[in-house]
């Protein structure tokens, strides 16, 4: 199960900087229609790939610890205690994401029943960039799911562990540093 997990997320990662690439590719696609007298319309199909973008990228990097946390109140407490400040964060975040996932899906199935299409110059069906940002919320949702599990489960989340390893390699950066410094210094008194 572990290893789907993963897989699930790195898969949604990729798509998330194929998408990212997709903005770029479509800004260079306008510019050379510019120059060959052909029209296409980058803000609007940009648009929807930073949305597919933005949204299959969450589950990611939360697993990545990419996301922004603010941890001053939490370092703070007790082991028990921050197990259930997190534990409530990812049931939190888990809840929210369900709903957003859920009505995601039901927007991109109007869109398509009732043949919605963008106003631009393409006329996209807004069922097609609508189901990455579906997609993405529903993964993000499993990826909430997964850490709270682990938390309730006794087990440090995925999010705060990859942190106590960051935390730790910048300690030892330091340590190392200041030992570097120290031997210079000694080197420096003794001649």
């Amino acid at each position: 199960m572990r290893r789907a997990l993963d897989t699930l997320y790195s898969v949604s990662g990729l798509l998330s900087a194929f998408f990212l690439v997709m903005i770029g590719v479509t800004i260079l696609l306008q510019i050379a229609g510019r120059f060959l007298n052909f029209a296409f319309d980058a803000t609007e199909v940009s648009g929807f790939c930073m949305a597919a973008s933005t949204f299959l990228g969450l589950a990611y990097t939360l697993r990545a610890n990419a996301h922004i946390r603010v941890t001053l109140m939490v370092g703070k407490l007790s082991a028990e205690n921050k197990r259930r400040v997190e534990t409530w964060c990812c049931g939190l975040g888990a809840a929210a994401f369900a709903y957003v996932s859920a009505n995601a899906w039901l927007m991109a199935y109007d869109s398509f029943l009732f043949g919605d299409t963008s106003p631009g110059l393409m006329a996209v069906p807004f069922w097609i960039p609508q189901i990455g940002m579906a997609l993405g919320a529903s993964i993000m949702t499993i990826g909430f799911l997964d850490e709270l599990f682990q938390t309730i489960g006794g087990r440090i989340p995925d999010f705060a562990d990859a942190e106590a390893q960051a935390i730790d390699e910048e300690l030892e950066a330091a340590s190392l540093s200041m030992a570097g410094d120290a031997v210079g210094t000694g080197k420096a008194a003794i001649r």
